[in-house]
């Protein structure tokens, strides 16, 4: 891979607030190394701005290694940037062109305020984690790995709806930014696991008129979010929460 340098153009959503009036503002770089992630290439900006006096663009970041979530940007329209399966963070500026010019833009829903710049406020699914409470576990030793079977392939799919991040690229693919593919992961890795049974029925209602409470859309099976989920989430998982709600509905109504 050569190490000629890029020259980038961004086109970049600045915000002062939660009620300031944002717009986009351009900053062009033209010594980009190609073998710089995203977000190193926003640091170099971000250095260049506090050199000049100028108020650093704000972004989410914590691990940078795929696994934290929280580089939640909107790059060309795309969550997370045009590569499958991968954060904002694992991109890296060999993906892009000499030349290019580059809108980045924070995540858009309702229930996604924005905070500053490109930093939205997502503890919505925080408190949707929270509604669906606890699960039943016996304190002391742990048991032994064998005491519950588990058959391998519902281990994996479990694993597999595990994995979700929190991110909240499902939201903003979604053109109702509805958050039914994060509860359906939430709901489903507990749900197939014999460990999370016992609080099953509870966990779904709550959680999800906590997601309703927090004002994200409706799910109308488009599957734009498990394209723009990082991690592959698959929709299955939310055919999956359907069903458990309508089980918990009916034995809450019995």
């Amino acid at each position: 891979m050569s190490d000629q340098r890029m020259r980038i153009t961004l086109k970049i959503w600045r915000q002062a607030g939660p009620q300031a009036r944002g717009e986009f503002r351009t900053y062009r770089l033209d010594d980009v190394n190609p073998h710089m992630s995203f977000l190193e290439m926003l640091d170099v900006l971000n250095e260049r701005l506090i050199a000049q006096g100028e108020d650093p663009v704000a972004f989410d970041h914590d691990c940078r290694e795929g696994i934290c979530g929280m580089c939640s940007l909107m790059i060309n329209g795309q969550a997370h940037g045009p590569l499958k399966e991968t954060t904002t963070c694992q991109l890296h500026m060999r993906h892009f062109r000499d030349g290019d010019t580059i809108v980045v833009e924070p995540w858009r829903a309702r229930a996604f305020p924005i905070v500053k710049d490109l930093v939205v406020d997502r503890s919505a699914f925080d408190r949707i984690m929270a509604a669906g409470g606890y699960v039943s576990v016996n304190t002391g030793n742990a048991p032994e790995a064998n005491t519950i079977p588990v058959p391998k392939d519902t281990a994996e799919k479990a694993l597999d709806a595990a994995q979700c991040i929190g991110c909240g690229a499902c939201v903003a693919a979604c053109k109702n930014a509805s958050a039914m593919l994060f509860v359906s992961a939430k709901v489903s890795h507990l749900k197939l696991m014999p460990q999370g049974h016992p609080e099953r029925q509870r966990r779904v209602l709550r959680m999800v008129a906590q997601m309703d409470a927090e004002g994200f859309g409706g799910c109308t099976n488009t599957s734009e979010c498990e394209a723009a989920c990082p991690m592959g989430i698959s929709v299955e998982n939310i055919a999956r929460l359907n069903r458990e709600y309508l089980r918990a509905e009916l034995c809450r109504e019995s």
